[in-house]
């Protein structure tokens, strides 16, 4: 379980640094949010998912590349997502909404110690609880 919780963390981490990637080189661009952008990222979510690959690339660096580039598809439509809350936002404002998501992604990163230390104490008390039950 404590590698579900290391390798979920950083998909979750490298999705939120992918997403907050598109919305700033979309705002660097001068790419004001609109419908139209956000049609054509839920497009490119959709090719991506359709278009995931299937190589075994095991893990590097101790990261598992093959469930990151399996859920890559959602960075997409995790960038869209602003998009869709602040429809009319300028350029400015959708590089800021990329700094939000990208802030939140590495939050997520920095508060993976407390998910395995709260993991850790769970499963503590469930074998605690299991020997005493026994007794």
């Amino acid at each position: 379980m404590e590698r579900a919780i290391r390798t979920g963390t950083m998909q979750v981490t490298v999705l939120c640094l992918v997403a907050a990637g598109i919305l700033l080189a979309l705002g660097a661009a001068g790419v004001p949010a609109s419908v139209p952008l956000l049609g054509l990222l839920l497009a490119l979510s959709a090719g991506l998912y359709y278009t995931r690959p299937d190589a075994d690339g095991g893990r590097v660096l101790g990261i598992d590349v093959d469930s990151l580039l399996s859920t890559l598809w959602l960075a997409p439509a995790l960038a869209a997502l602003p998009v869709l809350l602040e429809p009319a936002a300028s350029a400015e404002e959708l590089r800021a909404l990329g700094g939000v998501v990208g802030l939140a992604g590495m939050l997520n990163y920095f508060l993976r110690p407390v998910y395995l230390l709260g993991y850790s104490l769970v499963e503590a008390v469930q074998k605690r609880t299991s020997k005493s039950a026994e007794r």
